[in-house]
């Protein structure tokens, strides 16, 4: 299932990083802890947190992960929508909690 194909499933917001919406997406992490993110999610999982700034971005890098989406209506700040588009890792958004978005997202991998 590639990024592209969640958003539509999902209803999701993309902010930005729209080269990386046909990156395949392998699972999905939920954490707002960067060094928790950095220790144990793995390449092509999308993360789900409500930290909007630069720093999510050099995890979601470092990690290869396929995108990040941000929970109850958080934007992302402007540094982070910078380096999204170069780095290619979209940055999504919803107004659901973290909670009903990870029981989705996990339905819809399963599936």
């Amino acid at each position: 299932m590639t990024v592209a194909e969640i958003i539509k499933e999902l209803g999701l917001q993309v902010f930005s990083g729209e080269g990386g919406l046909t990156r395949e997406v392998t699972g999905g992490y939920v954490s707002d802890l960067l060094s928790d993110v950095m220790g144990n999610a793995d390449t092509g999982q999308v993360w789900i947190t409500l930290q909007t700034h630069k720093n999510v971005m050099a995890i979601a890098s470092l990690k290869d992960l396929a995108a990040i989406v941000l929970v109850n209506n958080h934007k992302p700040d402007q540094d982070t929508l910078n380096q999204s588009n170069e780095e290619e890792i979209p940055v999504l958004g919803t107004s659901m909690s973290a909670f009903e978005i990870t029981g989705k997202l996990y339905e819809l991998i399963k599936k």
